[in-house]
């Protein structure tokens, strides 16, 4: 399946597990396995370490030379998710983190044993663990995975406790997180405002220091778009990088975490890689982030000159490095002028380290020709996939699929235009589309690097996208700009990063940068963020409500 454009793409892309309908209640996450006394004794003790602080490296470590019980750990954490959730809403469950799976995690070798863990509600799943998919039927019906995916199977040997499955749109089909069936996940740093998504209760839990580490996907922005409104870091790694289920199939969407730190997003790159890439080196990207740490320790700026332009190399043997930057919507929507600065301040820095840094874009960004193009041939393979969806949904339950379903977005989205699309249609789209995706990746044989707004906007309040008071395509047009600067880097399977480098001006909201690179060059990105970012052990702001 190809990411067409971005009303063929919104936040994982259609063919997925499941599907339901109307309804904003909330409905009961579930007991904590833990005796009530035993919780707030051991959370006292533990919470005097500032837990929530740490990312998953530092609590692994903690828990591996024996300073911090992981039972008491994994009862704390489903504790603060237990009290928060009502107020954020991040949880699509709560169902995991007894002594079984904190037993299992801790007889594995992986190296982050008993850290606490959120699977996302949408793609990887973990065998007998609840999987709804933002759906109401899944979840009346309390469906259970009946295998582990691959990624699930390795988020289990890497020793990571899942406590639950965080948040998303239904089948992951938005660029913000409000599910019908349960609510709205409510942002960390202002709660009327929206998370983004649709990995936005994976990035709300990690914001407000809840897990360290969640399960997260990104089929056209959806790590990206809620890391930057959360003030996180958020990879999308190149296509096939990740050991997934769908590795091989030229998919736009990819799956991965998000992480409290760029240590740990290093770590995990390297860790969620095939077998055979960890056999040939076990930890590329963790050595990138400890090399530029190492020399700029001591250094009395915000960047050491030596140690960054040092990094920048990596990327391609080169120096200085070839860098371009765009601030336009290429749909020719507004940009919020304090997202405008961020970019341009990044490459401010860049270019007074020495880096060759010029105003471009491939003509996908810098085209609007083009991209209006790329939008109708997109509509033509998107009106296809979310029909693909409402199969996928069919073949799960075992009967025909109604409005009464899914959600009036799914529904309305997959019966646009003719009932049959003709297979010339499909075949004239689909080989415009590929010829565009070898036009762009062209450009960045010219440039190594491109810098842009992660979002044109910072986050919006949640009223603006309230799916029970907007129209379907009404809802759509407000999405669509959201995912202007993301999406493009899910066709062309190139990677993309988002960095907390710069906040709002009057609400001192989290404003995220976007770095892409050529296809399988996160080894640069990985070397720029760790130079730009104010520590690579942590976040550099914590939100109103955090812990």
């Amino acid at each position: 399946m190809r990411s067409g454009g971005p009303r063929a793409a919104l936040g994982e892309r259609p063919n997925f597990d499941t599907g339901t309908r109307l309804g904003a209640t909330f409905l009961p996450i579930g007991p904590s396995p833990f005796p009530a006394r035993t919780v707030r004794s051991r959370t006292r003790s533990l919470l005097s370490t500032d837990w929530f602080e740490q990312d998953a490296t530092d609590q692994a470590a903690a828990i591996a030379r024996g300073e911090a019980d992981p039972r008491a750990l994994i009862a704390a954490a489903r504790e603060r998710l237990e009290q928060l959730d009502p107020k954020l809403g991040i949880l699509s469950v709560l169902s995991g983190g007894d002594d079984a799976a904190i037993a299992f995690a801790l007889a594995t070798d992986g190296p982050f044993r008993g850290v606490p863990f959120l699977m996302k509600d949408v793609g990887a799943r973990q065998a007998g663990r609840p999987y709804y998919a933002g759906n109401r039927a899944l979840r009346e019906a309390d469906h259970r995975a009946d295998a582990d995916t691959p990624l699930g199977a390795r988020f289990r040997e890497l020793g990571l406790v899942t406590l639950g499955n965080s948040r998303s749109p239904e089948f992951g089909l938005q660029s913000n997180t409000w599910p019908l069936v349960q609510g709205p996940t409510r942002n960390p740093w202002d709660t009327s405002r929206a998370t983004g998504g649709s990995s936005g209760g994976a990035c709300a839990a990690v914001a407000a220091g809840l897990v360290p580490v969640a399960h997260a996907s990104d089929g056209a922005g959806s790590i990206r778009i809620p890391a930057a409104w959360c003030g996180l870091v958020g990879l999308k790694p190149s296509r096939d990088r990740i050991d997934w289920r769908h590795r091989g199939k030229q998919r736009p969407d990819v799956e991965f975490v998000v992480a409290r730190s760029l240590r740990d997003t290093a770590r995990f790159l390297d860790l969620l890689r095939p077998a055979a890439c960890r056999a040939a080196d076990a930890a590329p990207y963790a050595r990138i982030v400890d090399a530029v740490a190492g020399m700029r320790a001591g250094a009395t700026g915000a960047l050491e000159e030596g140690a960054a332009r040092s990094a920048f190399a990596s990327m391609g043997g080169r120096e200085p490095l070839r860098i371009a930057y765009w601030t336009r919507s290429p749909g020719g929507s507004a940009v919020h002028l304090d997202c405008r600065r961020a970019v341009e301040a990044t490459a401010e820095r860049l270019a007074r380290l020495g880096h060759a840094v010029v105003e471009a874009a491939p003509p996908g960004l810098a085209d609007t020709a083009e991209y209006a193009d790329r939008s109708l041939h997109g509509a033509v393979l998107g009106i296809r996939d979310y029909r693909d969806c409402l199969g996928d949904l069919a073949a799960r339950i075992g009967r025909p699929v109604g409005p009464e379903d899914v959600e009036p977005f799914l529904w309305q989205l997959a019966h646009l235009g003719a009932e049959e699309i003709a297979p010339e249609a499909l075949a004239r789209s689909a080989d415009w589309l590929a010829g565009w995706e070898r036009r762009t990746l062209a450009w960045f044989e010219r440039f190594d690097v491109l810098i842009t707004p992660t979002v044109g906007c910072p986050a919006p309040f949640l009223d603006d996208l309230d799916p029970r008071v907007h129209e379907p395509l009404e809802l759509l047009e407000k999405m669509v700009p959201h995912m202007a600067f993301t999406e493009i880097w899910n066709a062309t399977g190139q990677p993309a990063i988002s960095l907390p480098l710069a906040e709002t001006r009057e609400e001192g909201l989290p404003i995220g940068v976007q770095l892409v690179g050529a296809p399988g060059r996160e080894d640069g990105l990985i070397a720029l963020a760790a130079a730009l970012m104010p520590t690579p052990t942590g976040q550099p702001r914590t939100p109103p409500t955090h812990g």
